[in-house]
């Protein structure tokens, strides 16, 4: 099919959930990093390379052999059957993640986890809240568990994100997301949310030191996403955990978007290893950009009443053969290592070539691993959706990430975030490719504003 033949009829047919302001490029097609777009009004056809990953969820790029081969191999061949019946695809992928020597043993034993699939990480999420809610609840005597009649605390941080869904919306701190929607009640077993700045410890040991016998839960990032790629302290997550525990609370580790982002399979991990939590959300990667599904691991002392999380698509076949398909590719390919240091190697270019070279543009470059962020000059954030469309027409393809904005103990204001994360296949030559790329774009918005 032409460019000329395509009527781009989802322009018409799909929601616009931008508020107008929806892109003018088309996509006709894509393979590995790079994405053929067209841009609608003039026909102009050029190539992108792709430094976003489909919202960081396509880790290994378009039209993977790899995924391609594990999708029509179950397809044809290991059904669909739900999580009520066993499953030889499943049963295979999670004794490569859970039995001995697994991909995740180290840190989710097998006698102290299980885990439970939906189709998304703000699904992904709910789930996680329901197991932290159901602790506190004695399914017997229909009423509060003992010790737990007061844990109606839950301690989020601010420019967080976790998802759209109506349940998640008290974790965020965000007017624009809140406002006109019904609030959680606060009785019967309801729940309060308070928010502090994400990398503080004497903030997190100060509110702990107030609210510890009441707090339910504490759901955090380990490196904030959509705030603006906030990377933690070292130390901050390990005291974060053990100020948890200390309390009796359950600790929730939102890695939806940090899975096999960071240089490792998980955020949650400092020099001295991994960090212990509760219950932990992995997605996006983990579906290899051919799926969208999500992966919740929670602590077997915790539970849901009976059938009171059973869910349509809980670890399907399908799934389970890209699961695991996917990340046996990674590993042989040694995809997290090389992401690791060639991750390093992304930040000083970001740095040197956009921050120092535009300082009326970008203000700071932060990240790790494959998982990067350049937050904008408020000059900048003024016009960002200008800039954007600089850079896709310089070649890149980047997303905007809202930046944490206004936070609290004094801390400076924290503007949009252009977030460079690209797919795990991309090379060190592709990376640079990337950034000068980017450097054109910076340099074509330059220009444009005069």
């Amino acid at each position: 099919m032409s460019v000329q033949s395509v009527t781009w009829f989802d322009r018409d047919a799909q929601f616009d959930h931008y508020g107008g302001s929806r892109l003018p490029f088309g996509c006709t097609g894509a393979d590995g990093l790079v994405q053929q777009f067209v841009e609608l009004d003039t026909g102009r056809q050029f190539d992108v390379l792709d430094a976003s990953g489909a919202y960081g969820s396509a880790c290994l790029g378009a039209g993977s052999p790899v995924i391609a081969s594990a999708l029509s191999e179950s397809v044809r061949t290991e059904g669909y059957v739900s999580d009520e019946i066993a499953s030889q695809a499943r049963s295979t992928m999670l004794e490569g993640l859970f039995g001995a020597g697994g991909l995740f043993t180290d840190r989710f034993p097998i006698s102290e986890y299980a885990v439970s699939g939906r189709n998304s990480g703000s699904e992904g999420m709910e789930l996680a809240l329901r197991f932290a809610l159901e602790s506190r609840f004695d399914g017997r005597r229909l009423r509060a568990a003992a010790g737990a009649e007061r844990r109606d605390l839950v301690l989020a941080f601010e420019g967080a994100w976790h998802g759209w869904s109506g349940g998640l919306l008290p974790l965020l701190n965000r007017r624009h997301y809140r406002i006109g929607l019904p609030e959680v009640a606060a009785e019967p077993f309801g729940l309060t949310v308070e928010h502090i700045p994400f990398g503080h410890s004497e903030t997190a040991r100060d509110w702990f030191a107030r609210n510890g016998e009441r707090v339910l839960a504490v759901v955090v990032e380990p490196v904030q996403g959509d705030a603006g790629i906030l990377v933690p302290p070292q130390g901050y997550l390990r005291e974060l955990a053990a100020l948890a525990a200390a309390s009796g609370a359950v600790l929730v580790a939102d890695e939806v978007l940090t899975f096999a982002k960071t240089g490792q399979l998980f955020a949650m991990t400092d020099e001295q290893g991994p960090i212990a939590t509760d219950l932990t959300v992995i997605g996006k990667s983990l579906g290899m950009g051919a799926l969208s599904t999500s992966m919740v691991i929670a602590r077997r002392s915790l539970g849901i009443r009976a059938t009171g999380a059973v869910a349509t698509s809980d670890l399907r076949p399908l799934t389970c053969a890209v699961i695991r398909a996917g990340l046996d590719h990674i590993v042989a390919e040694d995809f997290l290592g090389r992401s690791a240091s060639n991750g390093a190697e992304l930040g000083r270019l970001l740095d040197e070539q956009l921050v120092t070279a535009f300082p009326d543009v970008f203000s700071e470059a932060r990240g790790i691993g494959y998982l990067h962020g350049v937050e904008l000059t408020e000059q900048a954030a003024g016009r960002s959706g200008e800039l954007r469309e600089c850079m896709i027409r310089a070649g890149v393809y980047v997303e905007l990430m809202s930046g944490a904005g206004r936070r609290s103990h004094g801390l400076r204001y924290l503007y949009p975030t252009m977030r460079v994360a690209p797919p795990l296949v991309a090379t060190r030559t592709d990376l640079q490719t990337m950034v000068e790329r980017l450097v054109a774009g910076a340099a074509a918005y330059r220009r444009a504003l005069g």
